[in-house]
């Protein structure tokens, strides 16, 4: 008989990933389940191209399983897994001198208007125009939802300067978008 692992806090998981093979992979799959779609989400956002996306995206899951033995605590893993997702990014934009192709941005959204959905667009663009800082820091807080105390633990920024980045990703993007919305 199969234990319920959705029952299971962060904490209690990361206990389980450090007993048996089978406990080890019904707590990862319960993990996976739980945080997959966000950490696509921010892969996705961070990267905008599909294909380098989902190799950050899987890396990271990988580098968690593989990496587990090595971990003395995890007591939440979604700013854990984003902080891998960050790392394997910036290693990723070291190696990669390629151009993001804005046709290639998707981003997930669930029966979203049209009007909605190219306002989206055009954010995600905006985005591609920010410094990595500033774009990260916009994600992290508008896109996850994180508070600043997490994206600090992320980055390893402090709050203020994290306040100050969302602060002025979000005026750069209305800068950015301001003459194609009087267009409109």
């Amino acid at each position: 008989m199969t234990k319920d692992y959705r029952k299971y806090n962060d904490q209690q998981l990361f206990e389980k990933l450090k007993g048996s093979e089978k406990e080890r992979q019904l707590a990862f799959a319960e993990i996976y389940s739980r945080y997959s779609h966000r950490v696509y989400s921010y892969c996705l956002r961070l990267r905008g191209n599909i294909e380098d996306a989902n190799d950050i995206f899987q890396d990271t899951f990988l580098k968690l399983y593989y990496s587990i033995d090595n971990i003395d605590h995890i007591d939440n893993f979604l700013p854990y897994l984003l902080k891998i997702s960050r790392n394997l990014y910036l290693n990723h934009k070291r190696m990669s001198f390629s151009k993001v192709v804005l046709d290639e941005l998707v981003l997930i959204s669930n029966d979203k208007s049209y009007e909605q959905k190219e306002l989206l667009d055009l954010i995600a663009s905006a985005l591609e125009c920010l410094s990595f800082d500033y774009k990260e820091a916009f994600i992290l807080r508008l896109y996850q939802g994180l508070s600043y105390k997490e994206i600090s633990d992320i980055t390893g920024v402090s709050v203020p300067t994290l306040k100050n980045r969302v602060w002025r990703a979000k005026e750069k993007i209305k800068e950015i978008l301001e003459p194609i919305l009087n267009e409109l």
